[in-house]
């Protein structure tokens, strides 16, 4: 009966949110790492300011926040570039994918791989940002909806779910009516 008691029960759980805020921290250092580069280490810079303020909401320590501002400020961060692709989901679904990558043609790769894993495929700069509206913080809205099926919402879901769980990719934008992301 190894493997039974409490412990191992905790342990287990342990492991599962460690693992998912571990995720959630990498792209936040990212982001600040950049953001910082962009604002020569001046953490009242607006974008920098902003990144900070969301990793705080994630319960972030202060010195891993500190620690990404100052390797973003200098020369060590440099590599890291902003993306944004585009693809068609299942039923011509419109989305946008926004990354933050040291490498982009590997990322592009993990991109492509995921969307043809999924039946769905990328497309061209700016065949989906037309039905997309770029918000004051920084994120899409859509302008143009799609009505999809229950089928099509669920291959959808497990898209932006293989989409999300990759690094490199900050934020997955889809121009679906009633979604809930």
């Amino acid at each position: 009966m190894s493997g039974h008691n409490k412990w191992s029960k905790i342990k287990r759980k342990k492991e599962v949110t460690d693992s998912q805020k571990s995720r959630v921290f990498t792209k936040l250092v990212r982001l600040i790492q950049v953001e910082s580069k962009k604002a020569n280490g001046d953490t009242n810079a607006p974008g920098l300011k902003t990144s900070i303020e969301k990793a705080k909401k994630e319960n972030m320590p202060n010195d891993n926040i500190e620690r990404a501002v100052k390797k973003g400020a200098g020369s060590e961060g440099s590599g890291m570039e902003s993306i944004t692709y585009e693809a068609y989901g299942p039923s011509g679904i419109g989305i946008i994918i926004e990354t933050l990558t040291d490498s982009r043609n590997r990322t592009f790769a993990e991109i492509k791989h995921i969307l043809t894993k999924n039946n769905s495929s990328i497309a061209q700069i700016g065949a989906v940002k037309w039905a997309f509206e770029k918000n004051n913080a920084g994120g899409w809205i859509p302008k143009t909806v799609v009505d999809v099926n229950e089928e099509d919402l669920i291959k959808l879901e497990k898209l932006v779910d293989n989409l999300e769980e990759n690094e490199d990719i900050q934020e997955v934008f889809v121009n679906v009516k009633n979604e809930s992301r």
